[in-house]
């Protein structure tokens, strides 16, 4: 035992080191997850360079750890560097969404394609590598002080693993179930960079080091004290003032924003709106209007009532649409993430009489047995498409519960002009579960609709039930949809459970869309430089 440190003879001290870092390694992991879904999507594409960058600093922390702690076995060097990890860890929601919107907007006038992908990996190695490596380095420098010889070896490097192991289980529990749904993302980094400081403050405190020699823990303390007054704001859109809302859910970044003309809500800060209110009560041009050529197609004027599923409820904008101009659609929503449905009822006006179910979509439609008239299917939010809701197996489900002359109503939103378009993979399966299929582009934007029906009557019935429609804005509107929806002829482009790249054939339209926006703005940069671009942004 150190005589100098006799809290090394504490070997629970040094197991709850190694249960505090392994925790903490998890909790910056899904943290980061969080911090970087608002600009750049949670889609797989993400998590993969989350986890590798992650990967990356572990592994160069335990080699330089090793190293360090064969070299200089001093354990001031590693509760030193735990100070260090602890204070990057607690500046992250200080600083780090200010350096992803700098780095996006670098990069962006840089880069020609995969633009997420190199402005995600930029983003992870510039935020999360450093204090990560600093805590890899953890685990080969307890092992130095926790052996008393050769003889236990075995049994301490186990036992370290073993409390590194369980404190990475925690951290991978509290921040998803506790800390961010209850307190957010900023303050879940700054409760675990408080939980490192303090334990390398017992650490210094308790091995009576001079002052001259630990400088480092007040000042550190002192940037903590600093970092907790300024960093705890969930605010990723730092630069938008006109937010009615803005939080965070178990499944998504959230923000409500309203002006004279509609309400609308964002689940990612740098792409698209998920929902829209247009408070004018009118035809908008938007998909949810186009998609309401469904409830005609499935007979609603000759049936007088129809029931409908929506998959993805959102806020209940395609609901609330077909509330304004018909009636007789019983209607049932579906959407996993309840804090939406609870926004939905206080800023978009969704009718309380509308049931919505806090579920997913696809295993919503496992558990029941109802078949619809109209199945909405509207859970594709940018790049985050969910593979289970893009595969033949789902689409089988959806027609299952489908009545005979009943309509699967799609609403794709990337419509881009990639040479592979995921729209096509889709369309393509949908082809294959669905005898006949439609497409419409939206003309105001870049969303498709799609209609499916199990027999070929679509347009048949559609034609005979909208010349019984006596309102002159849907008489119109439906004269729109005959005029620009066309028939699909599906390919060999079929995804299933087992293979179904959503991501990759999203980000590819998400580089065109991005290519097509700031192509003005990169010609300007080139040619005049950055005052160039200053100007022409203001």
């Amino acid at each position: 035992m150190d005589r100098k440190r006799p809290i090394l003879g504490n070997k629970i001290y040094l197991y709850l080191t190694e249960f505090f870092a392994g925790m903490s390694v998890m909790a910056v992991e899904l943290g980061a997850s969080r911090l970087l879904a608002p600009y750049f999507s949670s889609s797989q594409i993400v998590w993969t360079i989350i986890i590798g960058t992650i990967m990356i600093a572990m592994a160069l922390g335990n080699i330089y750890g090793g190293r360090s702690a064969d070299r200089n076995p001093n354990p001031d060097r590693l509760y030193g560097r735990i100070i260090i990890a602890a204070i990057w860890i607690a500046l992250i929601p200080v600083v780090g969404k200010y350096i992803i919107v700098a780095i996006s907007a670098f990069l962006i006038l840089s880069v020609n394609s995969n633009f997420l992908i190199i402005s995600g990996f930029v983003t992870c190695m510039v935020i999360f590598v450093f204090p990560l490596f600093l805590l890899g380095t953890v685990t080969p420098s307890l092992v130095k002080y926790t052996m008393d010889s050769l003889n236990d070896s075995g049994r301490t490097v186990g036992n370290l693993n073993a409390f590194n192991t369980v404190g990475s289980i925690i951290g991978t529990f509290v921040p998803t179930f506790i800390s961010i749904p209850t307190v957010g993302t900023a303050i879940t980094f700054l409760v675990f960079g408080g939980i490192l400081l303090t334990l390398s403050l017992i650490y210094f405190i308790s091995s009576h080091i001079s002052i001259k020699k630990m400088k480092k823990v007040p000042v550190s303390f002192v940037i903590f004290i600093l970092c907790c007054i300024f960093g705890h704001s969930d605010s990723f859109a730092f630069w938008n003032d006109d937010l009615i809302y803005e939080g965070e859910s178990v499944y998504n970044y959230l923000q409500v924003y309203e002006d004279e003309y509609e309400i609308s809500l964002s689940t990612n800060v740098l792409f698209g709106v998920q929902s829209v209110y247009e408070k004018q009560r009118m035809m908008t041009g938007a998909y949810y209007d186009y998609a309401m050529a469904a409830p005609v197609m499935a007979g609603l004027p000759e049936k007088g009532n129809v029931s409908a599923l929506v998959l993805g409820m959102g806020t209940g904008t395609f609901a609330t649409q077909c509330g304004r101009y018909f009636t007789g659609i019983d209607f049932t929503g579906v959407e996993i993430d309840e804090k939406i449905t609870d926004l939905a009822h206080k800023y978009f006006h969704l009718s309380e009489d509308i049931p919505v179910i806090t579920y997913d979509g696809r295993a919503y439609l496992n558990a029941i047995d109802d078949k619809y008239d109209v199945i909405m299917v509207d859970a594709y939010q940018d790049i985050t498409i969910p593979f289970q809701m893009s595969s033949v197996e789902f689409f089988t489900l959806v027609r299952d519960h489908l009545t005979d002359d009943g309509v699967m109503v799609v609403n794709f939103n990337m419509r881009g002009n990639s040479s592979v378009s995921i729209n096509e993979y889709l369309s393509d399966t949908i082809a294959s579960v669905f005898p006949e299929v439609r497409i419409l582009d939206v003309p105001t934007n870049s969303n498709c609709v799609l209609y499916a029906m199990k027999k070929n009557t679509m347009m048949e019935s559609f034609t005979r039930n909208a010349a019984l429609i006596d309102d002159p804005e849907l008489s119109a509107l439906f004269d729109r949809v005959k005029e620009l929806v066309r028939e699909y002829k599906g390919g060999n482009k079929i995804m299933t459970d087992d293979k179904a790249p959503v991501e990759l054939l999203g980000m590819k339209v998400i580089d065109t869309m991005i290519s097509d926006e700031v192509s003005y703005y990169k010609e300007i940069y080139k040619k005049e430089g950055l005052k160039g671009l200053l100007r022409a942004l203001q």
